[in-house]
């Protein structure tokens, strides 16, 4: 079921964005070659005990996870693509990292995600991310009241064409509110003017990312983290975006 937000609604959501880009913003700048990936989830998780919020993943079973995740923020390292279970494995020099969080205060729900480079990075890598950004303010622009979800997702898939990256349409944006996920599914490609209208009060979480070689994934032996079929690597971002007469609003905007 696809729900409206009223104004007053919008506004509530805003401490939860702000929650969720403040625990981005403190386990980015923690990471670090030598950081172990189950530092940054502690951290995340202490962030969330202090601020009386509650995290959306740590008893999340979907039915393309194999158990409950059990930790509370997604690392996805190099060929780990999406939904990344934070293991004992200690960063090294030029890792390419990405960051996945959600969480709820005050029953209400924002999801935002950021990718990194520790140590020394690839110029390569540096642009696949660069482009994922790009898409993901492209989205951003596109989530107008008067467009159509088919606009969001062409939008992603033009700047993922002009710089040669495939596209995978298994897992993309969603409805966010109560709930982590809802409807409606916004893939990262699409057709212009096609689909459900964008209105007044849609909340959406908005969601690029992309692999460098393949649109193939496969899924880890940990039964969660989803790795790209060739070996390439990925990067991801992500915003929770209100849909308003006057505009998006990025609900979780980042300080840095």
């Amino acid at each position: 079921m696809i729900e409206l937000r009223t104004p007053a609604e919008i506004e509530q959501m805003r401490p939860a964005g702000r929650f969720v880009a403040s625990v981005l913003e403190a386990t980015r700048d923690a990471a670090d070659v030598g950081v172990n990936l189950l530092d940054l989830d502690a951290l995340a998780h202490e962030m969330i005990r202090k601020a009386g919020a509650e995290s959306c993943y740590i008893d999340y079973h979907p039915s393309f996870g194999a158990s409950p995740f059990g930790k509370v923020i997604c690392t996805s390292v190099n060929d780990a693509v999406l939904h990344g279970l934070p293991h004992d494995y200690r960063l090294r020099d030029g890792d390419l990292l990405s960051l996945d969080f959600a969480a709820s205060v005050d029953g209400w729900v924002c999801d935002s995600a950021l990718s990194i480079v520790v140590g020394e990075p690839d110029p390569a890598d540096l642009e696949l991310i660069a482009t994922t950004e790009r898409a993901l303010d492209a989205a951003i622009a596109a989530a107008t009241v008067g467009h159509r979800i088919g606009d969001i997702s062409a939008a992603i898939g033009d700047v993922a064409e002009a710089a040669g990256l495939p596209v995978n349409l298994d897992f993309g944006g969603h409805g966010v509110g109560r709930t982590m996920h809802g409807d409606p599914h916004v893939p990262n490609d699409g057709r212009r003017k096609r689909g459900l209208p964008l209105r007044d009060g849609l909340v959406l979480a908005l969601e690029p990312w992309f692999m460098r070689g393949t649109d193939e994934i496969y899924t880890d032996r940990d039964g969660w983290t989803l790795r790209s079929r060739d070996g390439s690597r990925g990067a991801h971002a992500e915003h929770t975006v209100a849909i308003t007469a006057d505009g998006p609003i990025v609900l979780t905007a980042r300080s840095s």
